[in-house]
């Protein structure tokens, strides 16, 4: 089977501004995906909207602020969206199966490989997965935050042959003129001391650097039809970065951080340039009540971080600097 392509699509995409499904749109998306899959290819959409057609059914016409009442919205929002996608696949003979994730399913290891299994047979099956957050039970401790950050992680979960982040415009903008290259585009769109925002533009680039640095090309891009994208044209365009084994890519990109460790020159030395383990002996201090099996940070004598790994002892076992304990093991470990 060839690895998947995974495309997102934004509310503004999936609804028009009286808040109904846009049907037309999303026939034309489905053709072309259609397209794709008979031609070998298994396609994921991760598809926004759920809120969105939500409002319509509780007969708001603006976001509400309370959690509940943007959870109702989620839930009554999904079945319709899901309706629609089915809608637009089902003349092709192609089901739309669906997915809602929460962060939690990326960060824990077994939820992630049972969600990757999940995804692999409904690919095996020539279905198309659509994925959302599932706004309706997530909290802000298990939010992606956006789905441009979900498509990211769903793209380095199948590892995708290309992530398309689809948007009105024909890519990332200065002063009106496409940037073609993405190593390009957040200097030359938001400057180089641009802090990443929710949303929009800069969120699009952010989950493409994710994903560009997990080894999957990605490109933002506007109207342009889906075979010509993935045949190399049209939109802003992030290269591939050496890939590396899942497990390493889950702890860099997918395993929750839950508290940092300091290491002294020697230590943080042998682990770069040596691929060694971290004994306790080159700590020089912890910060935050991580556990056994929670994800860490290794940060260097000048406070920067330039590895994760899973803990193998409670942080308060560490703080009593036991000399020869094991605190992270070599094969749990990646260098950022």
């Amino acid at each position: 089977m060839k690895r998947p392509l995974v495309v997102k699509l934004g509310s503004s995409l999936v609804v028009d501004e009286s808040g109904k499904p846009r049907r037309a749109f999303l026939r034309a998306r489905a053709d072309e995906i259609a397209a794709i899959v008979q031609g070998g290819t298994p396609v994921c959409v991760v598809s926004s909207g759920a809120i969105a057609l939500g409002l319509r059914r509780l007969q708001l016409t603006r976001r509400p602020t309370s959690l509940p009442r943007l959870q109702a919205a989620s839930a009554l929002g999904q079945a319709e969206l899901q309706r629609a996608w089915q809608d637009a696949l089902a003349p092709h003979g192609l089901d739309a199966a669906q997915i809602l994730l929460t962060s939690a399913e990326i960060a824990e290891r077994r939820a992630y490989v049972n969600v990757r299994r999940a995804l692999g047979a409904l690919f095996a099956l020539g279905s198309v997965p659509v994925v959302n957050e599932n706004d309706a039970t997530a909290t802000d401790e298990i939010s992606f935050g956006d789905n441009d950050a979900l498509a990211a992680q769903v793209a380095v979960l199948v590892r995708a042959r290309l992530l398309i982040l689809l948007t009105s415009v024909p890519g990332v903008l200065h002063e009106g003129v496409l940037i073609e290259d993405g190593a390009q585009a957040r200097a030359a769109a938001f400057g180089p001391g641009s802090r990443l925002g929710r949303g929009g533009m800069e969120s699009k680039v952010a989950a493409a650097e994710l994903a560009a640095g997990a080894g999957i090309p990605t490109v933002i891009a506007g109207v342009t039809p889906l075979h010509e994208l993935l045949a190399g044209a049209g939109g802003t365009r992030f290269a591939a970065a050496d890939s590396a084994p899942a497990f390493k890519l889950w702890l860099r990109h997918g395993k929750r951080v839950n508290g940092t460790i300091a290491v002294d020159a020697g230590a943080r030395r042998a682990i770069v340039e040596q691929g060694a383990s971290l004994l306790a002996v080159g700590i020089t201090g912890t910060a935050g009540a991580f556990r056994a099996g929670d994800g860490v940070e290794l940060a260097g004598p000048d406070g920067t971080v330039f590895a994760r790994g899973v803990a193998s002892v409670d942080a308060s076992e560490l703080d009593a600097r036991p000399a020869n304990v094991e605190a992270v093991h070599r094969d749990r470990l990646v260098v950022l």
